[in-house]
Order: structure tokens, then sequence, then C-alpha cells
């Protein structure tokens, strides 16, 4: 075990041609448990999704985000999260002018596990 950081985990991209590049950065990969640093660039999101098993933390670095969970909209701001249970329809937006720095934790890990929501 060594300490990680941006620089040293696994980089990857997603968006599409709607949304511009977004970034997410692996700082804990395992069996039970993912911790992804993500960036969204100003004016993007992801679409709406639950996760069957997965229970997930959202945390806000730096910037504001749009957090729509079951309908509900909230507004997080820096140094503010949000936690969103299994089975719980959800959506993270940036809608500023800025980029959003945010980690989201999942148990256990997400991938393979979200379906969205029409």
């Amino acid at each position: 075990m060594k300490p990680i950081s941006k620089k040293t985990a696994k980089h990857y991209q997603w968006g599409d041609s709607d949304n511009p590049q977004c970034d997410g950065w692996h700082l804990v990969e395992s069996e039970t448990l993912s911790v992804i640093q993500e960036r969204m660039p100003p004016n993007t999101q992801e679409v709406m999704h639950f996760h069957q098993k997965a229970e997930q933390f959202f945390f806000v670095i730096e910037g504001n985000a749009t957090m729509i969970v079951d309908g509900e909209v909230h507004q997080l701001t820096s140094q503010q999260g949000i936690h969103i249970p299994a089975g719980t329809p959800h959506q993270m937006k940036n809608l500023t002018d800025c980029d959003l720095h945010f980690t989201v934790s999942s148990t256990p890990p997400s991938h393979g596990d979200r379906v969205v929501v029409e």
C-alpha cells in the first residue's frame, strides 16, 4: 500500500457528443470499495440512473453541484456531500460556468451495476 493522487491514479474520460469530456481518477479499486475523484466541466451532466446494489457518497471538493435524488433537487457547495442508497434514482449536474471537482465512493463498486432511468 502506498499513497495515491490524481497524478498516479488510473485516469479515464466519460461523456458523449452532448457533453464535453469529464475526467475520473480511480483512487481506490477493491472488491468492496470504489473511490473516484471526478471533474465535470461547465454545463455537463450524467444521465439519471440508479445502482441495484451499490450505495454511494458524493462529496464536492470544489464548485457547485446540482444533485437530483429521487426527484428532489439538492444544491451542493464545496465541502458538502450526499449519501445515495442503493436503488435510488440520481443525477449529478454541473450547471455552472466553472469546473466541478468531487469524489464518489461506492460500496460495493458500482461499475456494471448502473441502470439508466428513461
